[in-house]
């Protein structure tokens, strides 16, 4: 049988606990996993001087393939986002973020079932900034005077919105290739060109382009406050939504509200070389060592990775047995209880094992 080599990142705060329970959840569908732990994050800064060490890369450029724990970002001060950086380094240019309804799970909403494509490398998260008070920065602004005979205030940070018809045609494509091998109806543009006419018009402009490939697919496009709304008031209405980057993440949370919050949403960085997955929620660092998070977001971004490598049945599998623990109510941590004060709920490990159980007796059945 097949074995994969996947770089497993095991993050740090809880994101061990998460870590191990995945990994032993992906081991009980039978796909074979040849393993190559890398360590990031806090817990190496101190021994490494960086938190992303070059070896990371190496191992998911040498892979192809990882998945990984959550890390922690302090806000603010510190090291700018591993997230961010390992997608810039790899280039993995598509974020894919999958928000689906399970039963038993708190919401105000039923029957969700949306995903969300996010252009992962450019727009205000390209990083270009300039500091306030800078030579830089008052160079910029009279550059930006000159040109566009507009006044900026010289006690101004400025941030550049870069976004290209190379970045937008990529990240349309690959939302209506995922919507065409998924046997998806419809994909949505979201945007605001009435307001950004030469970077997020650029961006509708060539989504529309690239929507005349695709006549078995609807297309549309939505202006993102509007699209907030829409998504409130009546979410059955849409189905793939493609966005740039900085509306593709808080749309992400918005939809992963939509089903009960992060815990649930899993997550994946795509590019044409390499392919990393994640919970999308934190480190959670005061749970750290506690046994009580909620491991479904990792496993279920597990259960996309094992699609990703073509291993659709094993991911079916693995996907029915996390919905039904959770529908079953009993072998869940606290958060998913209707009272999360109830006394019977469980760890992040046992919580694993019963996911581990339900697969074993699917398959025993």
């Amino acid at each position: 049988m097949k074995s994969y080599r996947v770089t497993l990142i095991p993050g740090d705060g809880v994101g061990p606990e998460l870590a191990e329970a995945t990994q032993l959840c992906l081991e009980a569908t039978g796909v074979k996993f040849d393993w190559d732990v890398q360590t990031a994050g806090m817990d190496v800064m101190a021994s490494e001087g960086t938190p992303l060490p070059e070896r990371v890369l190496e191992s998911i450029r040498k892979n192809k393939v990882a998945i990984k724990a959550p890390l922690t970002t302090p806000i603010g001060t510190g090291f700018r986002s591993v997230n961010v950086a390992l997608r810039k380094e790899l280039d993995l240019y598509a974020c894919l973020r999958p928000c689906k309804s399970y039963e038993g799970v708190r919401s105000r909403y039923k029957n969700i079932d949306l995903v969300i494509v996010r252009e992962n490398t450019e727009d205000l998260y390209a990083g270009i900034e300039f500091q306030k008070g800078t030579s830089e920065v008052l160079e910029l602004i009279a550059n930006i005077e000159r040109l566009s005979k507009r006044k900026i205030r010289s006690d101004s940070g400025v941030s550049i919105k870069p976004i290209s018809v190379m970045g937008s045609e990529r990240i349309v494509r690959f939302a209506f290739d995922y919507a065409r091998q998924y046997k998806r109806k419809k994909v949505t543009a979201v945007h605001k060109a009435n307001i950004m006419k030469f970077s997020d018009g650029l961006f509708l402009e060539v989504a529309r382009e690239v929507a005349k490939k695709y006549p078995d697919i609807q297309f549309e496009d939505r202006i993102v406050d509007n699209m907030c709304m829409q998504l409130v008031q009546k979410p059955e209405l849409y189905d793939v939504l493609v966005l740039p980057n900085l509306y593709g993440d808080i749309l992400s949370d918005l939809c992963a509200g939509l089903v009960g919050g992060l815990g649930v949403a899993p997550g994946a960085n795509i590019g044409t070389n390499g392919a990393l997955f994640e919970a999308t929620h934190g480190s959670a660092p005061k749970y750290k060592g506690l046994n009580k998070v909620n491991p479904v977001a990792m496993i279920l971004s597990g259960a996309l990775m094992l699609r990703h490598l073509g291993e659709t049945q094993a991911a079916d599998r693995l996907e029915k047995a996390v919905a039904d623990v959770i529908r079953e109510g009993k072998d869940v941590t606290y958060d998913l209880k209707e009272d999360r004060n109830d006394p019977t709920a469980v760890g992040t490990r046992e919580m694993g094992q019963a996911i581990i159980k339900k697969m074993r007796a699917t398959a025993n059945g």
